[in-house]
Protein backbone atom coordinates (compact mmCIF):
# COMPACT_ATOMS: atom_id res chain seq x y z
CA UNK A 1 0.00 0.00 0.00
CA UNK A 2 1.37 3.41 -1.05
CA UNK A 3 -1.06 6.27 -0.51
CA UNK A 4 -0.55 10.00 0.11
CA UNK A 5 -2.08 9.48 3.58
CA UNK A 6 -0.91 6.24 5.13
CA UNK A 7 -2.14 4.29 8.16
CA UNK A 8 -2.29 4.59 11.05
CA UNK A 9 -4.52 7.69 11.20
CA UNK A 10 -6.65 8.73 14.15
CA UNK A 11 -9.90 10.35 13.00
CA UNK A 12 -10.81 13.97 13.65
CA UNK A 13 -13.02 14.24 16.74
CA UNK A 14 -15.82 16.40 18.11
CA UNK A 15 -16.52 18.28 21.33
CA UNK A 16 -19.97 18.42 22.88
CA UNK A 17 -22.39 21.32 22.69
CA UNK A 18 -25.88 21.79 24.09
CA UNK A 19 -27.38 23.32 20.92
CA UNK A 20 -26.90 23.10 17.17
CA UNK A 21 -24.77 26.12 16.16
CA UNK A 22 -25.81 28.18 13.11
CA UNK A 23 -23.90 28.68 9.88
CA UNK A 24 -22.17 25.30 9.62
CA UNK A 25 -22.16 22.01 7.69
CA UNK A 26 -24.39 19.41 9.38
CA UNK A 27 -24.54 15.63 9.31
CA UNK A 28 -26.33 13.00 11.35
CA UNK A 29 -24.28 11.40 14.11
CA UNK A 30 -24.03 7.67 13.40
CA UNK A 31 -23.98 5.04 16.14
CA UNK A 32 -21.41 2.53 14.93
CA UNK A 33 -17.67 1.96 14.70
CA UNK A 34 -15.67 4.91 13.42
CA UNK A 35 -13.35 3.71 10.67
CA UNK A 36 -10.72 5.15 8.33
CA UNK A 37 -10.78 3.20 5.05
CA UNK A 38 -7.53 2.94 3.07
CA UNK A 39 -7.78 1.54 -0.45
CA UNK A 40 -4.90 1.07 -2.87
CA UNK A 41 -6.07 -1.17 -5.68
CA UNK A 42 -6.97 -4.56 -4.25
CA UNK A 43 -5.55 -3.65 -0.85
CA UNK A 44 -8.14 -2.45 1.65
CA UNK A 45 -7.51 -1.65 5.30
CA UNK A 46 -10.08 -0.60 7.91
CA UNK A 47 -8.53 1.32 10.79
CA UNK A 48 -10.46 1.89 14.01
CA UNK A 49 -10.62 5.09 16.04
CA UNK A 50 -7.71 3.77 18.12
CA UNK A 51 -5.88 2.70 14.89
CA UNK A 52 -6.47 -1.03 15.45
CA UNK A 53 -7.33 -3.03 12.35
CA UNK A 54 -10.99 -3.94 11.82
CA UNK A 55 -10.40 -5.51 8.40
CA UNK A 56 -10.68 -9.18 9.32
CA UNK A 57 -14.04 -8.73 11.05
CA UNK A 58 -15.88 -7.33 8.02
CA UNK A 59 -14.93 -9.39 4.94
CA UNK A 60 -18.21 -8.60 3.17
CA UNK A 61 -17.56 -4.89 3.63
CA UNK A 62 -14.03 -5.17 2.25
CA UNK A 63 -15.46 -6.68 -0.94
CA UNK A 64 -18.09 -3.92 -1.16
CA UNK A 65 -15.48 -1.20 -0.70
CA UNK A 66 -13.38 -2.66 -3.51
CA UNK A 67 -16.45 -2.58 -5.74
CA UNK A 68 -17.61 0.95 -4.86
CA UNK A 69 -14.63 3.15 -3.97
CA UNK A 70 -12.09 4.83 -6.23
CA UNK A 71 -9.01 2.68 -6.78
CA UNK A 72 -6.87 4.90 -4.55
CA UNK A 73 -8.47 6.75 -1.66
CA UNK A 74 -8.66 7.31 2.10
CA UNK A 75 -12.13 7.87 3.55
CA UNK A 76 -13.48 8.61 7.02
CA UNK A 77 -16.81 7.14 8.01
CA UNK A 78 -18.78 4.76 10.19
CA UNK A 79 -19.32 1.01 10.07
CA UNK A 80 -22.93 0.25 11.04
CA UNK A 81 -25.31 -2.70 11.20
CA UNK A 82 -29.01 -2.22 10.57
CA UNK A 83 -31.91 -4.42 11.63
CA UNK A 84 -35.59 -3.80 11.03
CA UNK A 85 -35.03 -0.31 9.72
CA UNK A 86 -32.77 1.04 12.48
CA UNK A 87 -29.17 0.87 13.62
CA UNK A 88 -28.36 -2.01 15.96
CA UNK A 89 -25.15 -1.42 17.91
CA UNK A 90 -25.51 -4.68 19.85
CA UNK A 91 -25.48 -6.64 16.60
CA UNK A 92 -22.46 -4.63 15.44
CA UNK A 93 -20.56 -5.50 18.62
CA UNK A 94 -21.09 -9.18 17.97
CA UNK A 95 -19.18 -8.82 14.71
CA UNK A 96 -15.89 -8.48 16.61
CA UNK A 97 -15.20 -12.15 17.23
CA UNK A 98 -11.90 -14.05 17.47
CA UNK A 99 -13.11 -17.13 15.58
CA UNK A 100 -12.79 -16.93 11.78
CA UNK A 101 -15.74 -19.29 11.34
CA UNK A 102 -17.94 -17.03 13.45
CA UNK A 103 -16.79 -13.98 11.49
CA UNK A 104 -17.81 -15.65 8.22
CA UNK A 105 -21.19 -16.65 9.64
CA UNK A 106 -21.98 -13.16 10.95
CA UNK A 107 -20.87 -11.56 7.68
CA UNK A 108 -23.79 -13.37 6.11
CA UNK A 109 -26.41 -13.05 8.86
CA UNK A 110 -25.70 -9.47 10.05
CA UNK A 111 -23.84 -7.75 7.21
CA UNK A 112 -22.38 -4.31 7.82
CA UNK A 113 -22.60 -1.08 5.85
CA UNK A 114 -20.17 1.81 5.54
CA UNK A 115 -21.38 5.43 5.69
CA UNK A 116 -18.71 7.81 4.38
CA UNK A 117 -18.64 11.43 5.55
CA UNK A 118 -15.14 12.69 4.76
CA UNK A 119 -12.20 12.08 2.43
CA UNK A 120 -8.54 12.41 3.39
CA UNK A 121 -6.91 11.47 0.07
CA UNK A 122 -7.82 10.73 -3.56
CA UNK A 123 -5.51 9.24 -6.17
CA UNK A 124 -2.09 10.80 -5.45
CA UNK A 125 -3.33 13.86 -3.57
CA UNK A 126 -3.68 14.42 0.16
CA UNK A 127 -6.76 16.47 1.04
CA UNK A 128 -5.91 17.02 4.71
CA UNK A 129 -5.34 20.75 4.17
CA UNK A 130 -8.34 21.26 1.88
CA UNK A 131 -11.38 23.01 3.41
CA UNK A 132 -14.41 20.90 4.23
CA UNK A 133 -16.41 22.30 1.31
CA UNK A 134 -13.78 21.04 -1.14
CA UNK A 135 -13.47 17.66 0.57
CA UNK A 136 -17.24 17.18 0.59
CA UNK A 137 -17.51 17.87 -3.14
CA UNK A 138 -14.64 15.45 -3.81
CA UNK A 139 -16.34 12.80 -1.66
CA UNK A 140 -19.66 13.28 -3.43
CA UNK A 141 -17.99 12.82 -6.81
CA UNK A 142 -16.00 9.81 -5.60
CA UNK A 143 -19.17 8.05 -4.43
CA UNK A 144 -21.42 9.19 -7.28
CA UNK A 145 -21.95 5.60 -8.49
CA UNK A 146 -21.65 3.84 -5.13
CA UNK A 147 -24.33 1.34 -4.16
CA UNK A 148 -25.33 -0.21 -0.83
CA UNK A 149 -23.79 -1.22 1.49
CA UNK A 150 -21.56 1.82 0.78
CA UNK A 151 -23.33 5.13 1.39
CA UNK A 152 -22.61 8.84 1.29
CA UNK A 153 -23.71 10.43 4.57
CA UNK A 154 -26.52 12.97 4.06
CA UNK A 155 -25.46 16.54 4.77
CA UNK A 156 -27.03 20.01 4.83
CA UNK A 157 -26.10 23.62 5.51
CA UNK A 158 -29.63 24.47 6.63
CA UNK A 159 -29.74 24.61 10.42
CA UNK A 160 -33.53 24.14 10.35
CA UNK A 161 -33.06 20.85 8.50
CA UNK A 162 -30.37 19.84 11.01
CA UNK A 163 -32.80 20.47 13.87
CA UNK A 164 -35.39 18.35 12.11
CA UNK A 165 -32.84 15.56 11.67
CA UNK A 166 -31.97 15.79 15.36
CA UNK A 167 -35.61 15.14 16.28
CA UNK A 168 -36.54 12.59 13.61
CA UNK A 169 -33.45 10.48 12.97
CA UNK A 170 -33.24 9.18 16.54
CA UNK A 171 -36.09 6.85 15.63
CA UNK A 172 -33.71 5.14 13.20
CA UNK A 173 -31.08 4.67 15.92
CA UNK A 174 -28.92 7.69 15.14
CA UNK A 175 -27.16 9.56 17.90
CA UNK A 176 -27.65 13.28 17.25
CA UNK A 177 -26.06 15.80 14.89
CA UNK A 178 -22.46 16.70 13.97
CA UNK A 179 -21.61 20.29 12.97
CA UNK A 180 -18.44 21.26 11.08
CA UNK A 181 -17.04 24.61 10.01
CA UNK A 182 -17.14 25.01 6.22
CA UNK A 183 -13.46 26.01 6.12
CA UNK A 184 -12.31 23.22 8.44
CA UNK A 185 -9.24 21.26 7.28
CA UNK A 186 -8.91 17.62 8.35
CA UNK A 187 -6.99 17.45 11.63
CA UNK A 188 -6.49 13.87 12.90
CA UNK A 189 -7.13 13.32 16.62
CA UNK A 190 -8.19 16.94 17.25
CA UNK A 191 -11.62 17.91 18.60
CA UNK A 192 -12.56 20.53 16.03
CA UNK A 193 -16.06 19.36 15.14
CA UNK A 194 -19.16 19.83 17.31
CA UNK A 195 -21.49 17.05 18.44
CA UNK A 196 -24.99 17.64 19.73
CA UNK A 197 -26.46 14.55 21.35
CA UNK A 198 -29.83 13.76 22.86
CA UNK A 199 -30.04 14.06 26.62
CA UNK A 200 -32.82 12.79 28.83
CA UNK A 201 -33.10 12.11 32.53
CA UNK A 202 -34.20 9.05 34.47
CA UNK A 203 -34.54 8.18 38.14
CA UNK A 204 -32.59 5.02 38.89
CA UNK A 205 -31.93 2.81 41.87
CA UNK A 206 -28.28 2.83 43.02
CA UNK A 207 -27.62 -0.85 43.76
CA UNK A 208 -23.85 -0.95 43.89
CA UNK A 209 -20.61 0.74 42.93
CA UNK A 210 -17.18 0.01 41.54
CA UNK A 211 -14.08 1.43 43.14
CA UNK A 212 -11.94 3.86 41.19
CA UNK A 213 -8.69 2.57 39.75
CA UNK A 214 -6.77 5.03 41.94
CA UNK A 215 -7.92 3.51 45.22
CA UNK A 216 -10.79 3.08 47.70
CA UNK A 217 -13.11 5.78 46.37
CA UNK A 218 -16.18 5.47 44.16
CA UNK A 219 -15.41 5.02 40.49
CA UNK A 220 -18.93 4.55 39.14
CA UNK A 221 -22.42 3.88 40.48
CA UNK A 222 -24.32 0.81 39.25
CA UNK A 223 -27.84 1.73 38.21
CA UNK A 224 -31.03 -0.32 38.14
CA UNK A 225 -34.62 -0.08 36.92
CA UNK A 226 -37.50 -2.38 37.79
CA UNK A 227 -39.08 -4.30 34.92
CA UNK A 228 -42.74 -5.30 34.56
CA UNK A 229 -42.09 -8.47 36.58
CA UNK A 230 -40.71 -6.48 39.52
CA UNK A 231 -37.08 -7.50 38.92
CA UNK A 232 -34.34 -4.92 39.31
CA UNK A 233 -32.42 -4.91 36.04
CA UNK A 234 -28.89 -3.53 35.70
CA UNK A 235 -29.15 -0.72 33.13
CA UNK A 236 -25.70 0.86 33.22
CA UNK A 237 -23.43 3.11 35.26
CA UNK A 238 -22.89 6.78 35.97
CA UNK A 239 -19.49 8.27 36.57
CA UNK A 240 -17.22 11.25 35.74
CA UNK A 241 -17.01 12.49 39.34
CA UNK A 242 -14.30 14.73 40.73
CA UNK A 243 -11.91 13.05 43.15
CA UNK A 244 -13.39 14.98 46.04
CA UNK A 245 -16.88 13.84 45.06
CA UNK A 246 -15.70 10.23 44.80
CA UNK A 247 -14.50 10.40 48.40
CA UNK A 248 -17.77 11.99 49.54
CA UNK A 249 -19.78 9.25 47.83
CA UNK A 250 -17.87 6.57 49.74
CA UNK A 251 -19.01 8.16 52.98
CA UNK A 252 -22.59 8.73 51.78
CA UNK A 253 -23.00 5.14 50.61
CA UNK A 254 -21.25 3.47 53.57
CA UNK A 255 -24.51 2.81 55.50
CA UNK A 256 -25.89 0.89 52.50
CA UNK A 257 -22.92 -1.45 51.98
CA UNK A 258 -23.63 -5.16 52.16
CA UNK A 259 -21.17 -7.81 53.30
CA UNK A 260 -21.93 -9.91 50.21
CA UNK A 261 -24.45 -10.41 47.42
CA UNK A 262 -26.70 -12.70 49.49
CA UNK A 263 -30.10 -11.03 49.64
CA UNK A 264 -29.19 -8.54 46.91
CA UNK A 265 -31.51 -8.36 43.84
CA UNK A 266 -28.55 -9.31 41.66
CA UNK A 267 -27.34 -12.23 43.78
CA UNK A 268 -28.75 -14.76 41.28
CA UNK A 269 -26.48 -13.27 38.63
CA UNK A 270 -23.58 -15.16 40.11
CA UNK A 271 -24.99 -18.21 38.34
CA UNK A 272 -23.31 -19.72 35.31
CA UNK A 273 -26.36 -18.84 33.20
CA UNK A 274 -26.15 -15.18 34.13
CA UNK A 275 -22.42 -15.13 33.43
CA UNK A 276 -23.04 -16.52 29.96
CA UNK A 277 -25.78 -13.97 29.28
CA UNK A 278 -23.51 -11.10 30.33
CA UNK A 279 -26.29 -9.43 32.33
CA UNK A 280 -24.51 -9.08 35.66
CA UNK A 281 -22.68 -5.84 36.40
CA UNK A 282 -19.33 -7.43 37.18
CA UNK A 283 -19.22 -9.93 34.34
CA UNK A 284 -16.15 -10.22 32.15
CA UNK A 285 -16.58 -10.19 28.38
CA UNK A 286 -14.41 -9.71 25.35
CA UNK A 287 -15.32 -6.00 25.55
CA UNK A 288 -13.98 -5.51 29.08
CA UNK A 289 -10.35 -6.01 28.08
CA UNK A 290 -9.58 -7.86 31.32
CA UNK A 291 -10.35 -4.79 33.45
CA UNK A 292 -11.35 -5.33 37.07
CA UNK A 293 -15.14 -5.12 37.03
CA UNK A 294 -15.70 -6.29 40.61
CA UNK A 295 -18.40 -4.34 42.43
CA UNK A 296 -19.63 -3.56 45.91
CA UNK A 297 -23.32 -4.42 46.51
CA UNK A 298 -25.53 -1.82 48.17
CA UNK A 299 -28.99 -2.17 49.62
CA UNK A 300 -31.17 -0.77 46.80
CA UNK A 301 -32.68 2.00 48.89
CA UNK A 302 -31.41 5.22 47.29
CA UNK A 303 -32.50 6.85 44.06
CA UNK A 304 -30.55 9.24 41.88
CA UNK A 305 -31.46 11.20 38.78
CA UNK A 306 -29.10 10.69 35.84
CA UNK A 307 -28.84 12.17 32.37
CA UNK A 308 -28.48 9.81 29.42
CA UNK A 309 -28.58 10.02 25.64
CA UNK A 310 -30.47 6.87 24.67
CA UNK A 311 -31.10 3.25 25.58
CA UNK A 312 -30.55 0.08 23.58
CA UNK A 313 -31.61 -3.42 24.56
CA UNK A 314 -32.84 -2.13 27.91
CA UNK A 315 -29.59 -0.43 28.93
CA UNK A 316 -28.04 3.01 28.70
CA UNK A 317 -25.96 3.06 25.53
CA UNK A 318 -23.25 5.24 27.13
CA UNK A 319 -22.20 6.17 30.65
CA UNK A 320 -24.93 8.23 32.32
CA UNK A 321 -24.21 11.47 34.16
CA UNK A 322 -25.15 11.96 37.82
CA UNK A 323 -27.51 14.92 38.35
CA UNK A 324 -28.85 14.71 41.92
CA UNK A 325 -30.12 12.42 44.66
CA UNK A 326 -33.87 11.82 44.68
CA UNK A 327 -34.48 10.95 48.33
CA UNK A 328 -38.11 11.94 47.78
CA UNK A 329 -38.71 9.02 45.39
CA UNK A 330 -39.26 5.39 46.46
CA UNK A 331 -36.95 2.94 44.64
CA UNK A 332 -39.92 0.84 43.47
CA UNK A 333 -41.09 3.76 41.36
CA UNK A 334 -37.89 3.56 39.28
CA UNK A 335 -39.28 1.59 36.34
CA UNK A 336 -38.82 1.49 32.58
CA UNK A 337 -42.24 3.14 32.25
CA UNK A 338 -40.72 6.57 33.03
CA UNK A 339 -38.52 6.50 29.93
CA UNK A 340 -39.39 8.33 26.72
CA UNK A 341 -40.40 6.19 23.78
CA UNK A 342 -38.70 7.32 20.59
CA UNK A 343 -40.91 7.53 17.51
CA UNK A 344 -39.67 5.05 14.91
CA UNK A 345 -38.07 6.28 11.70
CA UNK A 346 -36.90 4.10 8.81
CA UNK A 347 -33.11 4.12 8.37
CA UNK A 348 -33.59 3.84 4.60
CA UNK A 349 -35.21 7.29 4.66
CA UNK A 350 -32.05 8.67 6.27
CA UNK A 351 -29.65 7.06 3.80
CA UNK A 352 -31.78 7.98 0.79
CA UNK A 353 -32.36 11.53 2.01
Amino acid sequence: MDLPVMPPVRPMLAKSAARIPPGMHYEAKWDGYRAIVFRDGDEVELGSRSTNSLTRYFPELVDALRANLPARCVLDGEIVVAREGRLDFDALQQRIHPAASRVRLLAGTTPASFVAFDVLALDNASLLEAPLTQRREALREALRDAAPPVHLAPATRDVAVAREWFDRFEGAGLDGVIAKRLTLPYRPDQRLMVKIKHERTADCVVAGFREHKSGPVVGSLLLGLYDDAGRLQHVGVCGAFSMRRRQELMEELAPLRMAGVEGHPWSAWQSEEAQAAGRLPGGQSRWSGGKDLSWVPLRPERVCEVAYDHMQSGRFRHTAQFRRWRDDKPPRECTYAQLDEVVGYDLAEVLNG
